[in-house]
């Protein structure tokens, strides 16, 4: 499939601090019409992400019935984060997600900068647009 993950990720990537409540990231969430989060965490040198998921969501939130205005976010993200890159196919792209048994990828530029999140949406939605073909 021809496009690249810079082509079709979505910029700027939203975040939400670890502490915060589950119950302000679904708002944020709800309100922006996104279905991840990359989360923040204080790393001893550089700043470690994790993410959250409706996924996440669904499995650590509403299965077991906790209280989302009780939870942090830290509690039930997932960590460490499986990270695209903008250069990549889409087809690279899609075998990194379907190896890591992922639906939402942060993506950095060649200095670690969060620069986008690429989707599984994103990747349905190009394959409508512009098909398939050779990547040249």
């Amino acid at each position: 499939m021809p496009g690249r993950v810079k082509d079709w990720m979505s910029s700027p990537v939203v975040v939400v601090d670890a502490d915060s409540s589950v119950s302000y990231a679904l708002t944020l969430m709800r309100r922006r019409n996104i279905h991840s989060l990359v989360v923040v965490l204080t790393g001893k040198n550089a700043p470690v992400y994790g993410i959250l998921t409706t996924t996440d969501i669904r499995d650590k939130i509403i299965i077991p019935e906790r209280n989302p205005a009780e939870t942090r976010v830290r509690e039930v993200m997932t960590s460490p984060l499986v990270l695209g890159n903008p250069q990549w196919s889409l087809r690279e792209c899609s075998l990194k997600m379907q190896e890591t048994g992922i639906h939402h990828m942060p993506v950095a530029d060649e200095y670690g900068t969060l620069v986008g999140m690429i989707s599984v949406t994103d990747i349905f939605r190009a394959a409508e647009e512009i098909g398939w073909g050779v990547v040249k």
